[in-house]
């Protein structure tokens, strides 16, 4: 995918994609929207492929959306405009409905968009020093297209305060905001980011597809009746599938499942 923005390498069942405009912070604009779109559906439709994981080359994850790009949306006319900012959406959509676990690899700055990346991943580990904002309202934008995913991984009281004030904020507060799982040193997030790939790697992928099934799909519903037969007919029929039975022979006996990396 030379020239679009986007680096993708594939080994071990761990995909690695790499956002790849390290001159510009990696910041978006309309050819690394649609590479980066087109890069996760490829490879969810990938059955050699088990993990995403998502970095940025550079000093930076991702700087949010290039300025100019922006500015030129904003003065095309209303069709273009909207079009554009759909496809915007399309990708933070993409990505939360792979089937496959996804990482978040963060370092530098994670500004606008890319912290829009950062929630709708299913796991993000930081480095302490990394800096985050949501900085749309100081430049008199809105954080619309990520506001869904940003809301469901810090609440509705943290995006208050930093969607309102543009604040920036590091590593640490992002862990106790819940926006990362993780923020190490610098020397560790790539051994962090190795120790959630293992076991990820451990876990059966279409248990995992389903998990996330079930994650969005019970988010927000209420504890009665439908919602119980709801549940009781997934796990029923994991225990019967091909993957629930072998997960259960393999611990019966003592053995590791089929789909363990040897």
């Amino acid at each position: 995918m030379t020239g679009s923005g986007v680096e993708v390498g594939v080994e071990g069942g761990v995909a690695r994609l790499w956002l790849d405009r390290p001159q510009r912070r990696n910041a978006f604009d309309d050819t690394l929207v649609a590479s980066l779109s087109a890069a996760i559906e490829e490879l969810a439709r990938d059955p050699a492929v088990r993990v995403l994981v998502l970095g940025g080359r550079g000093t930076a994850f991702c700087a949010g959306a290039d300025l100019g790009w922006m500015a030129a949306q904003g003065a095309a006319s209303p069709e273009a405009n909207r079009e554009d900012a759909l496809r915007l959406a399309r990708l933070f959509e993409v990505l939360d409905a792979c089937p496959r676990p996804t990482v978040a690899r963060v370092h530098g700055a994670c500004f606008g968009g890319g912290l829009g990346l950062v929630a709708a991943c299913d796991v993000a580990l930081a480095t302490l020093e990394a800096r985050f904002c949501l900085s749309e309202a100081r430049i008199g934008l809105l954080p619309a297209t990520i506001g869904p995913y940003v809301l469901r991984a810090i609440g509705h009281r943290a995006a208050s305060r930093y969607m309102l004030t543009a604040e920036p904020f590091d590593g640490r507060e992002a862990a106790r905001l819940g926006l990362v799982h993780e923020a190490v040193e610098p020397s560790q997030l790539d051994a962090a980011v190795a120790r959630v790939v293992a076991a990820l790697l451990a876990c059966a992928p279409g248990a995992q597809a389903g998990v996330k099934r079930l994650l969005r799909e019970f988010a927000g519903r209420p504890l009665d009746g439908a919602l119980l037969a709801d549940a009781a007919a997934r796990i029923a029929a994991a225990r019967a599938s091909d993957e629930g039975r072998e997960g259960l022979a393999a611990m019966l006996e003592k053995r590791p499942p089929r789909w363990t990396p040897t």
